[in-house]
């Protein structure tokens, strides 16, 4: 049996070949790890006196900026299908 090399895969496959063999802990592993090696944005201190704005407007630029992937994936679709 060979071995899947997580390295050459993307961040994106290797979290749907997880999610596919839920099984394999290596997998689930190698993901965590790259997951953990991403720099963290800090949003907001939880003493500031804007926190709830401020974390409201991450998620508003997380949501549009999926909403944008999803549109440009559905236009690019489109025109394949073209």
């Amino acid at each position: 049996m060979s071995r899947t090399n997580y390295d050459a895969i993307s961040d994106a496959g290797l979290k749907q070949y997880f999610l596919k063999y839920r099984g394999d802990q290596a997998a689930f592993q190698a993901y965590l790890d790259r997951i953990n090696q991403r720099p963290r944005r800090i949003i907001a201190s939880p003493d500031d006196p804007d926190f709830d704005e401020k974390v409201q407007a991450a998620i508003r630029q997380k949501l549009e900026a999926a909403r944008n992937r999803n549109n440009q994936q559905a236009s690019s679709s489109n025109a394949a299908d073209d």
